[in-house]
């Protein structure tokens, strides 16, 4: 079974379910030097629909990086599932208090020890502006026999779908 999209709209719900699945991402912002500066984040919705969320610290490097350059990425793995999503899109901080609520999750009293009320939280949006991404529905064993094949042929191997969505 394929998981070729019959039209943006298909794209667009099997980005949201490789996000969902993967859950933990790499956040790629702008340094003021121009460095591009990625760290892992866990995405905090799971019901994407344009939008990521992510709880941060106001003061933190990323942040600050955000408030001067918008413009960032959102890269997704599952070794899993041999899926992989790259957004692009623009990101700004800002705390509501009724939507930290609404993602709270007991786990992250690891890095915000003192839940909602914990000094200088915030809340970044991404809204993303495209995405793309590859699917690989064979198993690894799979895809190793067809890296294996390529290495004697001399032929690339198929890696699976590829595929570019707009917001």
């Amino acid at each position: 079974m394929s998981n070729e999209p019959t039209n943006a709209a298909e794209a667009r719900r099997r980005v949201t379910e490789l996000v969902r699945q993967a859950r933990i991402c790499m956040l790629t912002t702008n340094a003021v030097d121009g460095r591009m500066v990625s760290r892992p984040m866990g995405l905090q919705e799971a019901e994407f629909d344009g939008d990521l969320w992510f709880f941060a610290y106001a003061d933190s490097h990323k942040v600050r990086q955000i408030r001067v350059n918008p413009e960032v990425n959102v890269a997704f793995s599952d070794s899993r599932r041999n899926s992989w999503v790259s957004l692009a899109g623009t990101a700004r901080d800002g705390y509501d208090r009724a939507k930290a609520e609404q993602l709270w999750s007991p786990v992250l009293k690891t890095w915000f020890p003192d839940g909602l009320e914990t000094p200088g939280l915030t809340l970044i949006r991404v809204h993303a502006s495209s995405a793309e991404y590859w699917d690989s529905p064979s198993s690894t064993v799979v895809n190793l026999f067809g890296f294996a094949k390529a290495a004697v042929t001399g032929r690339p191997p198929k890696a699976g779908e590829s595929h570019e969505v707009s917001y």
